[in-house]
């Protein structure tokens, strides 16, 4: 690894970009995360990105867009109807990340695309274009993309309704239901498919979205000649369920559990982002002993995660028996997860501070037993699947890319370690206690369907070795911090007087103010990077909540694993992905 670039190299980076910059810096700022905030021109976009890939090897991790109309805290940031987001950053160096925005008007927004520069633009320039209506000149198939098609308005701008109490009782006439009917019709020449040969004849064939293989509401049209895919077109939006505005709604605290809906799989994993976003605006510090906490609850979570991919991953190429084993294995985490959080999948039990309450009478028994038989159980899971000649024939070979690739497209997790990188945000740019704990990075070599299983599994005994250290290295002390944006406040407080009392009621009922300004927060999620970004306009809801998801930015590679190899293949690759379709959709 090369070594971290000093606060000077990166000051000089932002010099190199203005030289590309007719129109000179717009404005710089710093968030609340520290991350560097450069407001550029649209007319420069393209030069300033040229430019950036030039001088670093830089991943687009996030591309989104913020509606300005509403907001009233934007002292020093140029006048702005709609704001375009592009978030960079380095997989070499720990200081290299930084968010470049770009001021449009209210009327037409428009910009040139960058799907050329990176191909994972693909996918984020059309959300954009669905949920706010920013156009982006050459792109080459806009079109919505989480919404219908026949959907009117654009769901994520401030002057469309958050809720049905909003809108007038919902009726279907029959030419609405004939023109809906037709919406639905196969086309595909609209979804960018050709004739690649004049002498074969050519199947369109429906995977999902409701079909087993494709885990969820989740359809992949195939162009086939023969048994052979010629072309796959990834249809995502079935789970769509407005996740960010639904976060522009709720209070700071009841948005919690929400979030654990988004990677259902990860359960407390999904909490940890947000709130960590919420206490940076906030600058509340968590005491060390909910720090552990969080990331012993994370990993276990991971775990259970990993056993879910682990045993359908072997179902789908044709083994049956593993997944029983493995579920049987998630069923003991999530009893020492409703043990120490009172729910099983979805326990919303992180805080802003901190965590609901600390650890039960008994927990360190619960968990040193696990401990010691789940890495037996990974031995004969290793015999039963890893080593199973069939297995590996279905998996080696299949499905493979190259580092630079999982870079351009934007792949983190397991997916990306697989090819040999050893990158992980834990220990990239540790959250939490992750600094004071020991553990390896497994990877792969060949990039393949089997290396990205092999490091779920290594990645199982990893969080084991993690969790080891959590449970003899567990602080004492208190499991919330001591500030008064916390939620809710200390109990010990509320029956003081009235004024503490009222004070509380109101915490809890509307939710604390946070005050102006803007944050993100990253985590070494099961799947990948998971990124929540938040603005705050000093009230008691989120302005803007951003959710950056891992599987959103994986599915967008189906196309180009799929071109010329065998159906059955493709199921394959799709479980070796190990995406949640809510975690696409939001």
């Amino acid at each position: 690894m090369t070594t971290l670039l000093s606060p000077a190299r990166e000051q000089s980076l932002a010099e190199r970009i203005s030289e590309h910059l007719p129109n000179g810096l717009l404005a710089a700022q710093t968030g609340c995360d520290g991350v560097s905030i450069l407001w550029i021109a649209a007319t420069d976009l393209r030069p300033t990105f040229a430019a950036l890939k030039a001088a670093a090897s830089l991943m687009l991790l996030d591309l989104t867009a913020i509606d300005e109309r509403d907001r009233t805290h934007r002292d020093g940031q140029p006048k702005s109807a709609f704001t375009v987001v592009y978030h960079l950053i380095s997989l070499t160096t720990r200081t290299d990340e930084l968010r470049i925005k770009v001021p449009l008007g209210a009327t037409a927004p428009a910009l040139p695309s960058i799907c050329d520069l990176w191909p994972n633009a693909n996918w984020y320039e059309r959300e954009v274009w669905d949920l706010f209506g920013i156009h982006f000149q050459n792109h080459p198939s806009l079109r919505r993309i989480l919404t219908p098609p026949t959907w009117t308005g654009h769901p994520l701008r401030k002057d469309h309704h958050a809720r049905a109490t909003e809108m007038p009782p919902y009726s279907l006439t029959e030419e609405h239901e004939a023109q809906e009917q037709d919406a639905l019709r196969f086309d595909p020449s609209a979804w960018g498919m050709r004739r690649h040969s004049d002498h074969s004849d050519f199947m369109f064939l429906n995977l999902g979205p409701n079909h087993p293989s494709v885990h969820g509401v989740f359809r992949i049209v195939l162009q086939l000649e023969g048994e052979r895919i010629v072309d796959a077109v990834p249809d995502i939006g079935f789970h769509h369920r407005g996740a960010e505005k639904m976060g522009e709604r709720q209070s700071w605290h009841t948005y919690i559990p929400y979030t654990d809906r988004v990677d259902y799989l990860g359960g407390v994993m999904n909490n940890f982002p947000y709130v960590m976003a919420v206490e940076t605006l906030a600058g509340i510090t968590v005491p060390p002993r909910a720090q552990m906490i969080r990331v012993m609850l994370a990993e276990l979570f991971r775990i259970a995660s990993h056993l879910v991919f682990y045993g359908t991953m072997a179902q789908d190429v044709g083994q049956l028996s593993p997944v029983f084993y493995m579920f049987t294995d998630r069923e003991r985490v999530f009893g020492i997860i409703e043990a120490i959080c009172g729910f099983r999948m979805h326990p919303a039990w992180f805080r802003i501070g901190g965590v609901a309450m600390d650890l039960p009478n008994g927990w360190e028994g619960l968990i040193r037993a696990f401990l010691h038989d789940l890495p037996l159980r990974l031995d004969e899971y290793d015999a039963m699947v890893m080593r199973n000649p069939i297995f590996r024939a279905r998996t080696k070979g299949i499905g493979a890319y190259t580092t630079a690739e999982a870079v351009e497209w934007g792949v983190t997790g397991p997916g990306l370690r697989a090819t040999g990188l050893e990158w992980d945000y834990r220990k990239h740019a540790p959250y939490a206690c992750y600094d004071q704990l020991e553990f390896n990075i497994p990877t792969g070599i060949n990039g393949d369907c089997y290396d990205r299983i092999a490091v779920h599994v290594e990645e199982i005994r990893q969080s084991l070795h993690i969790i080891r250290q959590c449970v003899d290295n567990m602080p004492a002390g208190p499991v919330k911090a001591d500030h008064p944006l916390t939620t809710p406040p200390p109990k010990a407080r509320t029956m003081h007087d009235i004024e503490t009392l009222i004070h509380h009621f109101l915490s809890v009922s509307w939710g604390p103010v946070i005050p102006p300004g803007e944050a993100r927060a990253s985590i070494e999620a099961t799947k990948g990077v998971n990124t929540y970004t938040l603005i705050s306009d000093g009230g008691t809801t989120s302005y803007r909540t951003r959710i950056r998801t891992p599987s959103f930015a994986h599915l967008q590679m189906i196309p180009l694993l799929s071109r010329g190899i065998m159906v059955a293949d493709l199921i394959a690759i799709l479980g070796s992905i190990d995406f949640v379709m809510a975690d696409v959709d939001r």
